[in-house]
């Protein structure tokens, strides 16, 4: 359905119907999808279909760019069709991925890199003055044990993979393994301790995760095609000329999960930061931005505004933090507009949810600010999560309830295609 300027605030965009060709329930995705854990991963096959309706609309596409990249779904499945990459994304353990799973590597190399990763472990002692094996929060985590094989196993992949793309392939191995050595609650969307959990042993979890990532490898789809991938907010990337042809995305919900909570024990061990926490601050739809209500008002679009008013009365914690993310995403659209070269287009994958009754309607939103911002042709497809469970609501610690008084989640989401312009006017 295409939505104009005129009518996008008449139209119930809520009431379209599925279109399964977005559901992707019978497709079945590549091994290098899974080398890491990953909440709330993008679908791949998606990026296959906007390439392909992105050049039904006469879009030619050299570039594909996704400004919150993840784990980098979108980037293999762009260089897997022999077309450049370029993304970014706050989060360091999700770049490692991303870079981890964007290239096809020698099995002989893996084989020779592995080999020489256990012979060094083996032969190592443990370094009391470790710094990350002594953070506080890493001791709250580990056992003693696990704290020692996995200093050591860290010493030795940094020591003896000297290239540094296949030293990405091992880190990522490494990071993948630590819940599983940890006493983290298996399969927890939140930081819990299980106090009963017997964590796996270091380098026979390291020996089957690497097992499986060589598995992956060998069935790597990646030909051609070039990634290139940063470590940064997209809102601070400086654009001199756009240089993307199509962006395709998926930003973070306006309730979203904590991604630095949830990757902090890569964090700490990996050395990105000693205090997991920081990476809280500028990450778009956290609670930990700066909340300048008065001036959030003067600039939100008439969606964002009537969401944010509605939520005062109940919540102004809240309603500051949500009008943090629609000042964020409004500025990613613009973001994207710098990006995108004229006659490009973009396709967002954007879902509504629900707060103490008020309707957080992200699509909405998201779609007023792609026509203030001079995107035309908007277009809005509405898919079925098909790998959501059933049950609409999640209680206070993330977990699935049927209570109605919980906080409401949907099964729907929102494809949402873009035009830029090809003639610009001045």
């Amino acid at each position: 359905m295409r939505v104009t300027f005129n009518d996008y605030k008449t139209v119930d965009i809520d009431s379209l119907p599925i279109n399964e060709e977005w559901d992707g329930r019978n497709v079945q995705e590549n091994l290098m999808h899974r080398i890491h854990a990953y909440p709330a991963k993008f679908p791949a096959f998606i990026t296959t279909k906007a390439i392909e309706y992105a050049e039904s609309q006469n879009v030619a596409i050299g570039t594909v760019a996704d400004i919150f990249c993840g784990c980098g779904t979108v980037a293999y499945e762009t260089v897997k069709a022999n077309r450049h990459f370029w993304g970014c994304d706050i989060n360091p353990v999700a770049t490692l991925i991303a870079r981890a799973k964007s290239h096809h590597y020698d099995s002989e190399h893996l084989t020779n890199y592995y080999e020489q990763i256990v012979e060094e472990f083996y032969i190592q002692s443990f370094n009391e003055d470790d710094a990350i094996a002594n953070n506080e929060r890493v001791k709250y985590w580990f056992f003693q044990q696990q704290i020692e094989d996995l200093s050591k196993l860290k010493r030795a992949i940094e020591t003896t993979v000297d290239n540094e793309t296949y030293r990405d392939f091992f880190l990522c191995a490494f990071s993948n393994i630590l819940k599983s050595c940890s006493r983290w609650l298996t399969k927890s969307i939140k930081p819990q301790l299980d106090p009963n959990k017997k964590p796996h042993d270091v380098m026979e979890a390291f020996a089957t995760q690497v097992k499986m990532m060589r598995k992956a490898n060998l069935v790597n789809e990646i030909n051609e095609g070039l990634a290139v991938i940063e470590t940064t907010n997209c809102l601070s990337k400086i654009v001199e000329k756009p240089f993307v042809d199509l962006l395709v995305t998926s930003p973070p919900y306006v309730t979203s999960y904590e991604y630095a909570d949830l990757h902090q024990l890569s964090t700490l061990w990996l050395g990105y930061t000693n205090d997991y926490r920081s990476f809280r601050d500028g990450t778009i739809g956290s609670l930990h931005g700066e909340n300048h209500l008065p001036d959030h008002l003067k600039h939100l679009n008439d969606t964002g505004k009537d969401i944010v008013l509605k939520l005062y009365a109940i919540d102004k914690s809240k309603c500051r933090s949500v009008s943090q993310y629609y000042i964020d995403m409004q500025n990613t659209v613009k973001k994207a507009y710098e990006l995108i070269c004229p006659g490009g287009a973009t396709l967002f994958v954007i879902g509504n949810t629900e707060y103490k009754g008020v309707k957080i309607d992200n699509a909405r939103h998201l779609i007023e600010t792609l026509l203030d911002e001079g995107f035309e042709n908007v277009e809005v497809e509405r898919r079925k999560i098909s790998n959501k469970i059933l049950t609409p609501y999640r209680d206070s610690v993330g977990k699935f309830t049927t209570d109605k008084n919980s906080r409401k989640i949907y099964s729907e989401e929102f494809i949402i295609f873009a035009k830029k312009p090809l003639c610009l006017n001045n």
